[in-house]
């Protein structure tokens, strides 16, 4: 059986696969829409004053979803939206900032530590979180508090912890309506046309997958919230695949990385491919760009254009981040690895926990 027909058979792509993440993994769609669902209900009231500026705390899994906020609100928002990956916050947090606490356990040390000082600092709070010491400080406080399902690997999570975050950015205001219903619809899509039932001559997530196999892939974004997508594109791959692979975008990387592919070739690695993640609707301007990028460097590596669906920025944003995940599945069964193996990450944890 060739390559490529293995990833058709479920029983291959589930022989390495004990905690079943490519079932997690093909149900995105409904849990988007459970997370639509649970954040409709939670009353989270009007805020006293607007913000000046939003914040989303978290790390890993649970941070993955505010990149996609941001995409959204940079280009639907009325107000500047960062998100925070460490123990403390930007020096400019206070009483006129908005801070979403996200931790998908509740007990993320780094997420603890920034829901503390934005506390202390005046800051408008609101946590996602399925419970653990987050939870209880939420309450505690009766800070706006967004309870979801727990029990699976973070990074599966994304649904759970993105769209309350959008929701109450766009209850509160700060973002014209989205589309969930047709962006949940998309999703479903998606996995129709990349999923496991798709098979291999028509679905072109497996088909990457047997191109990057043993190779070393790029990732370069066509503009801002592409670039969102080829960051969870990354840490999809590194995390079930085992895989590294690396990142950069247009316009920025004719600035620079067009340069390193000049001696690319002398660095050891027999076989680069690079994947153009795409929203079909770039400005000329960028097409032309990127058009004239690959032509200077197309001898040194190989193209492969993945465009999303969908017809706004969440939806496309989320198909093409959705495209992400099953080639990392497709990428971990063809090398034998367990996609839900996370033993270095917890590693350092243990190691982190004995100097406490």
């Amino acid at each position: 059986m060739s390559i490529a027909l293995q990833l058709d058979d479920r029983a291959f792509l589930r022989r390495n696969d004990p905690t079943d993440m490519l079932a997690l993994t093909e149900g995105f769609a409904e849990q988007c829409q459970r997370a639509y669902d649970i954040v409709r209900e939670v009353a989270v009231g009007s805020l006293a004053k607007q913000p000046t500026a939003i914040v989303m705390t978290g790390l890993g899994g649970s941070a993955a979803g505010g990149d996609f906020v941001k995409a959204v609100l940079d280009a639907e928002g009325s107000v500047p939206f960062t998100v925070n990956r460490d123990y403390g916050l930007p020096h400019w947090v206070g009483p006129e900032t908005l801070v979403f606490a996200v931790s998908y356990s509740g007990n993320t040390e780094e997420t603890l530590a920034a829901y503390e000082e934005a506390k202390r600092r005046g800051a408008t709070v609101v946590v996602v979180s399925s419970g653990g010491k987050l939870s209880e400080l939420a309450q505690t406080a009766g800070d706006v508090l967004v309870s979801v399902p727990g029990g699976q690997p973070p990074r599966t999570a994304m649904g759970y912890l993105l769209v309350p975050v959008l929701f109450v950015c766009q209850a509160y205001g700060l973002v014209r309506q989205q589309d969930f219903v047709g962006s949940i619809a998309t999703l479903r899509q998606t996995r129709e046309v990349f999923g496991p039932d798709a098979v291999s001559s028509a679905n072109e997530a497996k088909q990457l997958a047997v191109r990057l196999t043993g190779k070393l892939g790029m990732l370069y974004a066509m503009g801002g919230w592409q670039f969102a997508v080829a960051q969870r594109w990354r840490g999809q791959i590194n995390e079930n695949a085992k895989e590294m692979i690396f990142t950069h975008v247009f316009p920025e990387l004719c600035h620079n990385e067009i340069l390193g592919w000049v001696g690319s070739g002398s660095q050891g690695v027999d076989d680069w491919v690079t994947v153009v993640l795409r929203g079909g609707d770039e400005p000329e301007r960028m097409q032309t760009r990127a058009h004239i990028t690959f032509d200077i460097i197309g001898d040194a590596t190989t193209f492969v254009p993945m465009t999303a669906l969908g017809n706004s920025v969440l939806a496309r944003a989320l198909s093409l981040a959705h495209v992400g995940d099953y080639v990392s599945i497709y990428l971990a069964a063809l090398a034998g690895r367990d996609p839900g193996n996370m033993r270095a990450i917890d590693q350092l944890k243990e190691e982190l926990a004995k100097r406490d």
